[in-house]
């Protein structure tokens, strides 16, 4: 009686070895049925990174994974069947989504053509400029911020004013002493940049000084600011060419890639239809 309750004990204690889900090899962490791999893991450490910084990501790493298997369990688990029905439905669609997004960029970007001329911009500009309007103001103005100490101070404003894109000797030597300054005059910029670029312009005194021919000499502290402004853009106008010019190139490139989008669709299906690999039952 004592042998056979010992076989018994023992037959047991087998059995729950024997359903107790084994390490795999190189396996470094188990949830359920779910084992994950040293090989998961062989390129989450940068090189170079501490011992202990190591540790402490590798352990975080397999904690986010085991929080997602678990939660994944738990979810198929619990979630009624028309829920899951309606999620695998969303992850069907999103596949499909996914992969056909990514062949149709692929294939714009192989074939679509970049080159934007200068007349198709002035082109599409001219036709559509009622719908590029300013969402602020722009003004091209030049400005020179230089030391009221400067010994050339009069020089330079002479010639600022007067200003002779032919002076280049002039400002390539004199600029070294600004602290900054910005002469290309041709340039549309926003106020904000004004803003940024100029701290003795601010949006209470913006309208005495930001007007198109306006010539401004101020003093900061030790600073002295020349400016003048050459044009000025208000709110809601139209945008000039070369400022919009960026835009109206991505607007052309887009229109051109949606024109190659629907092309290509057609293209496929008729296709299909030909080689009979499409069809409508009545």
């Amino acid at each position: 009686m004592i042998r056979n309750s010992l076989f018994l004990l023992c037959l047991m204690v087998c059995s729950c070895n024997y359903f107790q889900p084994k390490q795999k090899p190189q396996s470094i962490a188990r949830v359920g049925k779910n084992y994950l791999y040293k090989s998961d893991i062989a390129t989450l450490v940068p090189t170079g990174t501490s011992k202990e910084d190591s540790i402490l990501l590798v352990r975080d790493f397999i904690d986010r994974w085991a929080s997602q298997k678990l939660l994944i369990e738990a979810a198929e688990r619990n979630l009624s069947d028309q829920k899951k029905r309606e999620y695998n439905a969303l992850i069907k669609q999103y596949k499909i989504d996914l992969y056909t997004r990514a062949y149709i960029e692929e294939v714009v970007k192989n074939t679509v053509d970049t080159v934007v001329s200068q007349d198709e911009l002035k082109t599409y500009y001219t036709a559509n400029k009622e719908n590029f309007k300013t969402y602020g103001t722009l003004v091209r103005l030049r400005f020179v911020n230089l030391s009221k100490d400067n010994p050339r101070f009069a020089t330079i404003r002479s010639k600022f004013f007067d200003y002779n894109k032919k002076d280049k000797k002039f400002w390539s030597t004199y600029g070294l002493q600004f602290k900054s300054f910005a002469l290309n005059d041709s340039v549309w910029v926003d106020m904000s940049q004004v803003y940024e670029k100029l701290p003795v312009i601010n949006p209470d005194n913006r309208d005495e000084y930001i007007r198109s021919g306006k010539k401004i000499q101020i003093q900061d502290k030790d600073d002295i600011y020349l400016i003048k402004i050459t044009s000025v853009i208000e709110k809601n106008q139209i945008s000039p060419f070369e400022y919009i010019k960026p835009t109206l190139k991505e607007v052309i490139l887009n229109k051109r890639k949606l024109e190659l989008i629907k092309k290509f669709e057609k293209e496929i299906t008729n296709d299909a239809i030909k080689n009979n690999d499409y069809e409508i039952y009545q």
